[in-house]
């Protein structure tokens, strides 16, 4: 072991006379937990919020969309067969296994009317290839639609802002109208109310059976506006992108299908979300750089504090022969345990605060502006090591500067006769 680290391990925190720190050690000791604290809790609020708000998107929308290329012209022509898309996917023996879910499904605008008031919605139709577990993790009264029973295509289920809004309860039949060239009314039941606390859909969607809205629209059974395809794991949805597009190309030209199809990927469907999630980061780098900064102040002022409560034994160490150098990496180290101390506290503090939040949720949110009712809490371990490797050696390198203060002490102006 270096002699300036054991050194460094024997001396105190502040005046040998003193029991304790003295008080601008304790106040610096403060400022840098604090500090840490603010980049912990930064840290994992901003990544619990993108993992929330991630999670509700990808449980909300398909990970791939499989459209007709000619998508924009007429809901009636602009359809996809959803067997042959199907077919098309189980014949990949590199895609297929990595495919959840697949669902045919349609959405057309649609208008619910009460006695007393109406609502402008779109209606969204899956087939009985739809995962309902979102949505059933979600439900605060009722059922998911049945499809055991061709007499349950009204089944609906819609949000509970929308069932609010219009007055709605579980069990009221209500009319749905479609109107395209001319006006098309069904009457929809109430089967199931949800709150999913992402108003950009609780606000917009009701869903319903896939057959309801392929009557409404005289399609066959076999026809959607589009093909939602889930798959098991979305770390690579560019490159399954790419392979599912290859594999329904190969399968036009094979089989003579009519249709040409596009694939898209939810990051490029739902690109403003992603985008805005992206933009947080930012927020958090600012905010460490911002903590860094202070941080900084406050650990040369702790430096300069320690120095001067330690001048007599700088001067005594120069006296036994010890280089500026020599006498600079003890004091370094020595400020370096008030680091150590400040980490450990402010992880103790930082990370219990996180987990009594991620457990309890006491800290609580405006959901129709948040999108959740809490802060949410994700704790990463590699993110938090990364942190406090950085802290430190920021730190380090924040001392080396102040720390040449100690090369102007000059042992002779320093020492006296007792």
């Amino acid at each position: 072991m270096k002699t300036e680290f054991l050194i460094a391990r024997r001396l105190k925190l502040g005046d040998n006379t003193q029991r304790k720190a003295s008080p601008s050690i304790v106040v610096a000791l403060a400022g840098i937990v604090l500090a840490i604290v603010i980049m912990i809790l930064s840290i994992v609020i901003v990544m619990g919020f993108k993992s929330e708000i991630k999670h509700k998107i990808f449980a909300l929308n398909p990970h791939l969309k499989v459209t007709n290329a000619a998508l924009g012209i007429d809901d009636n022509i602009t359809t996809v067969n959803g067997p042959e898309v199907f077919k098309a996917i189980l014949a990949d023996s590199a895609l297929s296994p990595r495919v959840q879910s697949m669902c045919l499904m349609a959405e057309k605008p649609a208008i619910l009317k009460t006695d007393n008031d109406f609502q402008a919605t779109v209606y969204q139709a899956v087939d009985d290839g739809f995962d309902w577990s979102y949505i059933k993790s979600c439900l605060v009264e009722g059922r998911t639609p049945s499809y055991a029973d061709t007499a349950n295509v009204n089944e609906i289920v819609m949000s509970r802002i929308i069932a609010d809004m219009l007055q709605l309860h579980l069990g009221d039949r209500v009319f749905t109208y479609f109107i395209d060239n001319k006006v098309k009314a069904r009457r929809s039941v109430i089967v199931g109310i949800y709150a999913s606390d992402f108003d950009n859909f609780d606000k917009i969607y009701i869903m319903g059976n896939l057959a309801a809205l392929q009557s409404v629209n005289g399609w066959p059974s076999n026809v959607g506006n589009y093909v939602g395809v889930n798959l098991t794991s979305t770390d690579q949805l560019a490159e399954d992108s790419y392979q599912l597009y290859g594999s329904l190309a190969a399968a036009t030209y094979d089989r003579g299908y009519n249709t040409l199809h596009r694939v898209t990927e939810i990051r490029q469907s739902n690109s403003a979300y992603f985008t805005w999630l992206d933009m947080l980061d930012m927020n958090v780098v600012i905010i460490i750089v911002l903590m860094v900064i202070v941080s900084a102040f406050t650990l040369i002022s702790a430096m300069l504090m320690i120095v001067l409560e330690r001048i007599r034994t700088i001067g005594l160490l120069k006296a036994l022969g010890a280089s500026n150098a020599y006498v600079r990496r003890i004091f370094i180290y020595l400020t370096l345990k008030l680091i150590v101390r400040a980490i450990i506290i402010g992880n103790v503090v930082g990370i219990g605060l996180a987990l009594i939040q991620q457990h309890f949720h006491i800290v609580k949110l405006n959901a129709d502006a948040y999108n959740m009712p809490y802060v949410p809490i994700q704790i990463s371990v590699p993110a938090l090591l990364l942190l406090n490797l950085g802290i430190i050696v920021v730190a380090y390198l924040t001392l080396l500067v102040p720390s040449h203060i100690i090369a102007t002490i000059k042992p002779a102006s320093t020492m006296k006769f007792e």
